[in-house]
């Protein structure tokens, strides 16, 4: 009995010595593991997201492209404006006066907004021949549209007439009358107000 209680012990011991030293290989190989992970890590590079990435980045074209929109329509419209008026030069007993005028405006309107001695008494209604201007180029003289009947009825009663005469009131200005050169007559009939008599500018 007491043998086999010797036994037993010596085999208890060793097992517990074995138990004991896997114990420890294990511990050391998870240790050296640990350690190697660690190291591994510590080498490797530390990457922190920047607070920039988290923001979408906008860019104000829209902004800029009004801003340079809003200087280039304001040369834009400068220019159209001085291209929507032709060169149109009027002479009289006192010499010549070069005007702008707008595309689509009367020599009429153009000589009373420019101070120019063109009478005009019936206001373009076609009732006198007050207005009446002499073309002085033949080329320009055939870009203008042919006179009504109307107007012919009052080209017959101006003073001086001549083969380019026109009522100011019926010339319109258009593109391709830019340079238009016009003589005023040295008189004018109003047959409506003073009968026929000449009226001098």
């Amino acid at each position: 009995m007491v043998e086999r209680s010797l036994c037993m012990r010596e085999i208890s011991g060793t097992i517990t010595k074995i138990v004991c030293f896997f114990s420890i290989m294990f511990i050391s190989k998870f240790s050296r593991l640990g350690a190697q992970a660690f190291k591994g890590l510590s080498k490797a590079p530390l990457t922190i997201p920047s607070r920039k990435s988290f923001f979408p980045v906008v860019q104000n074209d829209s902004l800029d492209a009004s801003s340079r929109k809003l200087f280039s329509t304001t040369n834009s419209q400068e220019e159209n404006e001085d291209k929507q008026k032709i060169s149109v030069t009027f002479f009289d007993k006192d010499g010549e006066q070069e005007i702008k005028v707008p595309i689509g405006m009367s020599m009429l309107e153009a000589a009373h907004e420019n101070d120019i001695e063109l009478e005009g008494a019936c206001e373009g209604s076609l009732a006198c021949s007050t207005c009446h201007v002499i073309v002085m180029d033949v080329e320009q003289y055939n870009k203008l549209e042919d006179p009504t009947d109307e107007e012919n009825d009052m080209l017959d009663l101006a003073f001086g007439l001549t083969e380019t005469s026109r009522l100011g009131c019926q010339v319109i200005a258009k593109p391709e009358l830019d340079g238009l050169r016009l003589a005023l007559p040295a008189a004018t009939r109003n047959f409506a107000v003073d009968g026929y008599k000449p009226k001098p500018h």
